[in-house]
């Protein structure tokens, strides 16, 4: 048995009554799995979970610290769920997650609704922690540092397994029933959401020093996950019903750099779509500069894993982007487009950018929306900057004021939405594959192979009464594209895919 699970499990007496929790989680897919990790230590460690936070005897929000608006997301949701604490069942209400490992003991100061605020060391005895919550014993908020000094400069040097780092534990093959894999390594995850689709991490962390961001600050130095940790969570996740896996991590293309060998990716794509039950892979987060022709052709030609390219640009003036710490230029990026379609015409693409970088000019500006035009994305998350603690950028100058950033970005807004549904309409007449989440009644709704989870848009399908064999939630349909609503398609079911 593992230390930290001897740990868990020593915090919890024989006799002890079963406390409920729930789990809320905001911000991105890396924190679902995260959330997922905190529910298989918390349900080995006697708790049982419940789906309601109003029916729970403590409630752990899973917060998001990226940029402002999901910083105030994360703290309204603590207040709604302290609100709880009045009269009902809700005894305690717990921050973990990217702002509580961020502000910490800031946090705990300016919000003393929230019961604790614990970090990323406190997951592997997160049971332990809420128990002596619930004992009324007062919490030592946790106290921030730069996560990047916990590990070796040199990737080659790493060994994750010295720190806490959260969605990359494996336990001792001896956990309940439906909390991991039948035989062999057991990831320490209980399934909250019983959907087709569920995110799996690859790594994570991030050796970039872009200087808008501070997620390596709090995430910490890129590490990967070994491969055959990846694979046996893979497989324990096919097992529960997963049909696609969604590989997640602050930098996808890193992959594999600390464990000796930078095409470690290529290798394990085509290893996961083999995997039993598993119909579709997905790679998220790809650096454009880091994304190597081996890959494309990798993510472009593997029977099982879509051909989707989630790139992030960011900008496409030279001179911001350098700004940024990042590379690139439109030509570089269009090259890489052209490279990625001629491998795979109807792959899908999407990215984000920032818009009102500190010294963005008026023509970096029509060079970015010249660049989007030529693109021909199918979806562009557009973001107004913002400062963001401990960051380069919050230092320089020619910063522009909050209405001219809203200014800028409402129009870049606008011309992505033109954009994309251009591109949304080019689709109509082509044949897709749709993983089916949901049906009702002659109608069913998921998301074909360009389609990412949550921000890429869905495929309604029609004409289920057609069909022979009435696809359900989990299936692949094929069909063809009829008519689209802005990035949403909708598109005449044909049958089950082979």
């Amino acid at each position: 048995m593992t230390t930290e699970l001897a740990s868990e499990r020593s915090s919890t007496p024989d006799s002890a009554e079963p406390v409920t929790v729930a789990l809320v989680t905001l911000g991105c897919a890396r924190n679902e799995v995260d959330s997922e990790e905190l529910a298989g230590r918390l349900e080995l460690g006697g708790f049982r979970l419940v789906d309601d936070a109003a029916d729970a005897q403590t409630v752990v929000v899973n917060t998001c610290g990226f940029v402002e608006a999901a910083k105030k997301d994360s703290v309204d949701t603590l207040l709604e769920a302290s609100d709880l604490k009045a009269g009902g069942t809700t005894q305690a209400v717990v921050a973990v997650g990217c702002l509580a490992e961020r502000y910490g003991k800031d946090l705990a100061e300016s919000l003393p609704e929230a019961d604790a605020v614990l970090g990323f060391d406190d997951y592997p005895d997160i049971a332990g922690r809420l128990r002596s919550i619930l004992d009324g014993e007062q919490q030592h908020p946790h106290t921030p540092q730069d996560r990047r000094r916990l590990l070796p400069i040199s990737p080659a040097d790493r060994d994750a397994g010295t720190i806490v780092v959260p969605g990359h534990s494996i336990a001792a093959p001896d956990l309940p029933a439906g909390a991991a894999p039948e035989s062999g390594p057991r990831a320490v995850r209980r399934r909250l959401d019983g959907g087709p689709m569920a995110p799996l991490k690859l790594a994570s962390g991030c050796d970039r020093r872009c200087s808008f961001c501070a997620i390596p600050s709090f995430r910490g130095s890129f590490v990967s996950r070994r491969p055959s940790d990846v694979v046996g969570e893979a497989r324990w996740l096919g097992e529960q019903g997963v049909r696609e896996l969604f590989l997640v991590s602050e930098n996808s293309t890193s992959y594999g750099k600390d464990l000796g060998d930078l095409r470690l990716l290529e290798t394990l794509l085509p290893e996961l779509a083999a995997v039993d039950g598993v119909e579709r892979v997905r790679v998220s987060y790809l650096q454009p500069a880091e994304t190597r022709p081996g890959l494309v052709s990798t993510i472009a030609d593997t029977p099982g894993v879509a051909p989707y390219f989630d790139l992030s640009f960011q900008h496409a003036s030279a001179r911001v982007l350098r700004r940024m710490r990042r590379f690139g230029d439109p030509d570089s990026f269009l090259g890489l487009l052209e490279q990625i379609r001629e491998r795979a015409p109807l792959a899908g693409i999407r990215s984000n950018v920032i818009v009102g970088f500190p010294g963005e000019t008026e023509d970096d500006l029509q060079t970015l929306c010249d660049f989007l035009e030529a693109g021909r994305l199918d979806v562009v998350g557009v973001f107004g900057y913002s400062d963001e603690d401990g960051t380069e950028a919050a230092s320089y100058d020619g910063k522009h004021d909050d209405d001219e950033i809203r200014e800028r970005t409402e129009h870049v807004t606008r011309l992505v939405e033109e954009l994309t549904a251009q591109r949304a309409e080019e689709r109509v007449g082509e044949e897709v594959v749709v993983l089916v989440e949901s049906v009702d009644g002659e109608t069913a709704e998921g998301r074909a192979a360009h389609q990412g989870p949550e921000v890429d848009g869905t495929t309604t399908l029609t004409g289920l009464g057609a069909l022979a064999d009435r696809p359900r939630t989990g299936d692949l349909v094929t069909a063809v594209v009829t008519g689209c609503d802005g990035v949403d398609l909708l598109a005449r079911a044909e049958g089950r895919a082979a």
